[in-house]
């Protein structure tokens, strides 16, 4: 990665991968230029107070270009930057983004192709052929998923139905206390049991929504549907609200990792 060095920072501040670099690096680049835009938050800020539902190593890792993160760690650290931040429209964001990400995993997809290796002037010819070597692993890490959470039970798979009530962008009033259920299809081939909705990161100003941290999934056969409901009580002052949850069993533990998480976003007059 290159660097920079700012007029009064110590030390050595990342400049970003290099544009020419190659699909993983590019896109990188620009989750780089994104994060620069919206103000260069810390990662654990994105991840704490912004809500994004990604470990800070992994939204670390994406813009060091060094391999293509999974789509859901990518959109985690867009979501919050260019629709959180910068107020873009979150479908659009989603679609010019995942645009992007395609391009960059068919590039990868597709293979190399022919590489110009630069010799230094004290490089041996073995060296060349290890550097070949390298390049054809390096190809086939960065063709893997990255930073990919453990996979879910075999046969387990949740499909979001319906925003029952309170859809996504609702006004409410500040201090108001309101119901938020959603619908979801058992898609898998495991019965849920003993499963709840956790909370899983929060997004807004000036506050937060205050919610419980978890409620519970009514028992769901296979190919069956389930309403969740969660209450909520507004912030007290005006702004907007956004919480996120995810699936766990009774002990805490998050069920389908690869999951897009469920949330509310509200508007608080």
């Amino acid at each position: 990665m290159d660097v920079e060095r700012r007029p009064g920072r110590r030390g050595r501040v990342a400049r970003g991968p290099a544009e020419d670099s190659g699909p993983v690096a590019e896109f990188a680049r620009r989750l780089w230029e994104l994060k620069r835009a919206a103000g260069d938050p810390s990662y654990d800020r994105m991840r704490d107070e912004y809500g994004a539902l990604a470990s800070k190593s992994a939204l670390s890792a994406a813009a060091r270009g060094e391999r293509l993160p999974s789509w859901e760690t990518a959109w985690e650290f867009v979501r919050v930057l260019a629709a959180g931040v910068l107020g873009g429209d979150e479908d659009e964001v989603r679609h010019e983004w995942r645009g992007a990400w395609e391009r960059a995993r068919d590039a990868l997809t597709a293979g190399p192709g022919p590489v110009a290796v630069k010799p230094r002037r004290t490089a041996f010819l073995l060296a060349g052929t290890v550097a070949v070597v390298l390049v054809a692993a390096l190809v086939f890490v960065f063709a893997a998923p990255f930073g990919a959470e453990p996979a879910a039970p075999v046969g387990d798979a949740s499909e979001f139905v319906a925003d029952v009530t309170v859809p996504d962008g609702s006004e409410v009033a500040a201090g108001s206390t309101f119901v938020k259920t959603w619908e979801f299809r058992n898609a898998g081939t495991v019965g849920w049991v003993g499963r709840y909705l956790v909370r899983a990161g929060s997004f807004g100003n000036p506050g937060e929504c205050g919610t419980p941290e978890r409620v519970r999934v009514p028992q769901t056969a296979p190919g069956e549907r389930v309403r969740v409901s969660v209450e909520v009580r507004a912030p007290d002052a005006p702004g907007h609200c956004q919480v996120y949850w995810k699936m766990a069993d009774e002990q805490g533990h998050i069920l389908l990792p690869n999951a897009r998480a469920v949330f509310f976003s509200v508007r608080v007059l």
